[in-house]
């Protein structure tokens, strides 16, 4: 089933031309719970891995010293955390029975014992991008293929996830691997994603409005105040930023979501020249505030959010932020830049 995002709630451009100027494209992805192949475009589904090239291991967690839970114990709590909460209990019952709660809390990063990792640990599939599903996909020449990797424990000061890129063409992998390693253990259940297909559309984006020229945005401040003065948070009023400008969700290309910080210079890394948004991975594809954004064929669902298909990757990057990942607009093949909004 395709995914619709309704007509925006109004022109911008109409009410504020100078962003016409501004306009840029994204294809939000959609990634909707499924059972990919390595042939299809996915979030969390398999790749299609040549079977004499090396899988990639983080170089920064290769011994048992590093702690965390194992992947089949988060799938499995969560699958039994859905079921609980689909099936009816009395108002004052536990939500799961002690054997249901003792897998859940060994799945857990905050209430397991944390088992040791057993050697390096291989990286996690994360997205795979066809050109055919996204025509957009702005690979170095010859490849038609983009698969996103991360290491599954936090880096650094970060708090992010170590990503690794690859451009392939994918009509060179004519003997794939059939069963790639998996980590033993993960350092955060937020890291694993679920295997989902992908619903790409394409959309329009505006500038978040960190990014505007100061006019700019403050005239947009004061339309978004006078449109109910007497109550600023009436949910009835359009905003920019959450209704009219980046779209929310994983999505390729468009403008970067600047939220809790302002923009800052970013550059690559190999020739310092300009980057530009390539991948934004979010793990709510839309929330209260950007509920204008939920696609048409979503609009029935009325269970909770967090079980829902907007939470389908079962992804979570800091404080429900997002990890955008920039590549260079001189050579794509250089390495990526990364950010977390």
């Amino acid at each position: 089933m395709p995914r619709t995002t309704p007509p925006r709630p109004l022109d911008a451009t109409a009410l504020f031309p100078e962003l016409a100027p501004l306009a840029r494209t994204a294809i939000r992805l959609h990634p909707r719970a499924g059972t990919p192949t390595a042939a299809d475009s996915s979030i969390g589904g398999p790749l299609l891995w040549p079977a004499d090239e090396p899988w990639p291991t983080c170089p920064d967690h290769n011994s048992a010293s590093h702690h965390g839970v194992a992947p089949d114990d988060v799938r499995l709590g969560r699958r039994i955390l859905a079921e609980a909460w689909a099936r009816p209990r009395a108002e004052d019952a536990d939500l799961l029975t002690p054997e249901e709660r003792v897998i859940v809390d060994r799945a857990s990063i905050s209430g397991s014992a944390r088992i040791p990792q057993d050697g390096p640990v291989p990286m996690i599939p994360v997205a795979q991008l066809y050109a055919s599903d996204v025509p957009a996909l702005p690979g170095p020449a010859g490849t038609d293929l983009l698969q996103v990797l991360w290491c599954p424990f936090d880096h650094d000061e970060d708090y992010l996830p170590a990503v690794e890129l690859y451009w392939r063409a994918s009509a060179d992998v004519t003997d794939p691997l059939a069963a790639p390693p998996q980590p033993s253990v993960i350092g955060s259940d937020d890291y694993l994603p679920e295997p989902c297909v992908l619903h790409p559309e394409t959309v329009t984006e505006y500038p978040a409005p960190h990014e505007l020229p100061e006019d700019l945005a403050e005239r947009i401040e004061a339309w978004e105040e006078d449109q109910n003065p007497d109550d600023p948070d009436d949910v009835t009023v359009v905003d920019y930023q959450y209704d009219l400008s980046v779209a929310p969700g994983c999505k390729l290309g468009g403008h970067a979501p600047w939220s809790f910080s302002d923009p800052f210079p970013m550059a690559c890394p190999e020739c310092g020249s300009d980057v530009r948004p390539l991948l934004t991975i979010d793990g709510t594809e839309w929330d209260g505030g950007s509920g204008s954004w939920r696609p048409t064929e979503d609009a029935d669902y009325t269970g909770l959010h967090f079980l829902g298909p907007a939470c389908a990757t079962h992804l979570n990057i800091g404080r429900s932020y997002n990890l955008q990942l920039y590549v260079c607009t001189s050579s794509p093949d250089h390495p990526h830049v990364q950010n977390m909004q």
